[in-house]
């Protein structure tokens, strides 16, 4: 079945960096829709990344065309202009400010484009932080997330760029929701998302749990849980997740392992009362997983409806045979190189997104994109004589 490409038509430059831009970038163009990257001469810093940023390049911006502009010359500011002006969606990512002061801001763009969708991916929504810079990191501290993650007095990040990437999500949720306003009205608006208020929108349930109860919610780890079973187990290799949530479930699961005398004990048998008797279950279970290996829980538990999980690893979900029918799209990277990466998560009319990339080296699209805009081979080659344009060795 061919890949979904809804969003084939549409047309989206892109100026960003790292992670939050390029993720709106992508989603975009995993979706079908023609993303033409805007990089700096020698290319985006952010392809050079070292140690826990080695990836963020090739993750986030697959399925992209590639030109390199001098934004600081006044040739270079003539394309990205023209770029614009043919643009349905313009994404960036850079400090407030910044694109204003070269004479692209939205006011600027959309007098000569109108319809223009313009996302701008920001730490901060209007306010007193506005001017603040943010990253991931930043937001999750500020936001709460970090001390909800770790244990009480040590704060933690989340083990990914969660704040950058559900932040891209939201910019794109806004550029289809402006999209849609401009079928409408024929005209195009800015949008802004930012990472300080994601971070809030993902700790508004602990926040309304406040509101509900007026006790602090606890971090993750000393949280009072929801159901008495809801843990991570050792076994005799791996540990493995276990949930137990219905009453329904808590007598299959008493079946499954032979728990004859907890299932016998009806005072049990409702959520809330095992719950307060947590810890007087919780031993029993812990004994008996830990004298099984992990594939053992995994057998019994699978195909029953219990909810489980082995703890996975990244590098693991190169194999896994569910991500493998679909979930995985062949990239090939700077260097030739052949892996595989999760493509959008999305089911569509029957069809998974996803199909064979190519990852653009800096300008290697610099020719084409100039003449998809109608600069005639003269044009180019003297754009590029200039230093204003660059394209790949």
């Amino acid at each position: 079945m061919t890949a979904p490409t809804p969003l084939a038509g549409l047309r989206v430059i892109e100026f960003t960096h790292m992670v939050m831009g390029p993720t709106v970038g992508h989603i975009l163009a995993g979706l079908g829709a023609d993303v033409v990257r805007v990089e700096p001469l020698g290319g985006d810093q952010t392809r050079r990344l070292l140690g826990s940023g080695a990836g963020y390049y090739p993750m986030y911006n697959r399925g992209k065309r590639s030109i390199c502009l001098d934004l600081k010359s006044e040739a270079g500011l003539a394309v990205a202009r023209d770029l614009i002006a043919g643009a349905d969606v313009l994404v960036e990512n850079f400090r407030p400010g910044a694109l204003d002061r070269l004479g692209l801001g939205y006011e600027t763009m959309a007098a000569s484009n109108p319809g223009l969708i313009y996302c701008s991916e920001k730490g901060f929504l209007p306010g007193p932080y506005e001017q603040r810079t943010a990253l991931d990191e930043v937001a999750q501290m500020m936001g709460g997330l970090a001390y909800m993650t770790g244990p009480p007095g040590k704060p933690l990040r989340a083990g990914a760029s969660v704040i950058d990437v559900t932040g891209g999500m939201f910019g794109v949720i806004g550029i289809l929701s402006a999209l849609h306003e401009r079928g409408q009205t024929g005209t195009g608006q800015k949008v802004v998302a930012s990472l300080f208020e994601t971070t809030a929108y993902l700790v508004g349930q602990h926040m309304a749990q406040f509101a509900v109860t007026g006790k602090p919610a606890a971090p993750m780890p000393a949280r009072v849980s929801a159901w008495a079973i809801y843990d991570v187990f050792e076994t005799k290799d791996e540990p493995v997740f276990v949930g137990v949530v219905t009453d329904a479930l808590w007598e299959k699961f008493c079946a499954l392992f032979g728990l004859v005398e907890l299932w016998a004990d009806e005072s049990l048998r409702k959520n809330n009362q095992r719950v307060l008797a947590r810890d007087r279950i919780l031993p029993t279970i812990r004994a008996l997983v830990a004298g099984m290996t992990r594939a053992e829980v995994v057998a019994k538990l699978d195909g029953t409806g219990m909810p489980f999980a082995p703890i996975g690893k990244p590098e693991e979900l190169f194999d896994d045979p569910h991500l493998n029918q679909g979930g995985l799209e062949p990239v090939t990277l700077d260097d030739g190189k052949i892996t595989k990466l999760p493509t959008i998560p999305l089911e569509m009319a029957g069809g998974r997104p996803g199909a064979p990339q190519i990852l653009a080296k800096p300008g290697e699209q610099s020719r084409s994109v100039l003449a998809a805009l109608g600069y005639d081979d003269d044009q180019i080659a003297a754009l590029i004589a200039s230093g204003a344009v660059e394209e790949s060795p």
